[in-house]
């Protein structure tokens, strides 16, 4: 199974001064303010950004901002060529858009998600479409619920996932989930997850010194047995021989 490759995103938090500063670049952003207000302005059309209302700054737009008081707001920079997402034609036409109470709590999750921490850039990727979707008040569509599911399952490979639960966190049916992953992905939800379990335990064994049993544990094999059993059925090694040659990962899983 070919691994997904996710769209490039970064976040921070940051505030705004009095002097108008211009900016253009080739990635959008989205700006979501936190607390205070700042005033912004894109291609000529201009409003204020409170806790209530943030803005999206498609690539290659003109903008400029700032702030009599004290402010700070969620930055979220997004390859848009990367991502092909409905919202963002729309949002180059209307770039301020009310956060609602839906857009609102994924943005407090963020927020707390990223204090002293940095967020897994697969997981990051991953709020991206749910975020779009609700700055746009369309319910969430079925691929931005998949993209969720897939990074967080990826930064959390050791729960012990299993399809229902996996459809759980997706707000969706296990038959509805499965037909996704066939759509989207040509592959099935325990597949998936085999796979990305072995491409990471492969990193940790190139890459890492710890211990097989401890990679194990970390990528959701439980033991070190359950570990060699997979490599053995899927990659034809065991992990000690895996390490002792340094080899690439080649998980071919359908």
């Amino acid at each position: 199974m070919p691994i997904i490759q996710p769209p490039f995103a970064d976040i921070d938090i940051r505030s705004y001064g009095q002097q108008w500063m211009a900016d253009r670049h080739a990635f959008a952003q989205l700006v979501l303010p936190l607390s205070g207000a700042v005033d912004l302005e894109v291609e000529g059309k201009g409003d204020r950004l409170t806790p209530l209302k943030g803005a999206v700054v498609v690539a290659g737009a003109w903008h400029s901002q700032h702030s009599a008081v004290d402010n700070r707001s969620l930055i979220v920079d997004v390859d848009q060529a990367a991502m092909n997402h409905p919202a963002w034609e729309c949002l180059a036409q209307r770039p301020f858009a009310g956060i609602s109470p839906a857009a609102r709590k994924l943005v407090e999750f963020m927020q707390l998600s990223i204090a002293g921490n940095a967020v897994p850039g697969a997981l990051l990727r991953g709020w991206v479409p749910l975020l779009l979707d609700t700055l746009m008040l369309q319910p969430p569509r079925l691929q931005s619920r998949l993209a969720a599911l897939l990074a967080h399952a990826e930064a959390h490979l050791a729960l012990p996932w299993t399809t229902e639960s996996m459809a759980q966190y997706a707000r969706m049916s296990v038959s509805r989930l499965h037909a996704l992953f066939q759509d989207e992905l040509a592959s099935s939800p325990r597949a998936w997850l085999l796979s990305r379990r072995l491409n990471r335990a492969c990193e940790l064994l190139r890459h890492s010194g710890q211990p097989i049993a401890d990679i194990a544990l970390a990528t959701g094999f439980g033991d070190q047995s359950a570990l060699t059993r997979a490599m053995r059925m899927h990659l034809d090694t065991t992990p000690a021989a895996y390490r002792r040659l340094g080899q690439e990962p080649a998980t071919k899983i359908r």
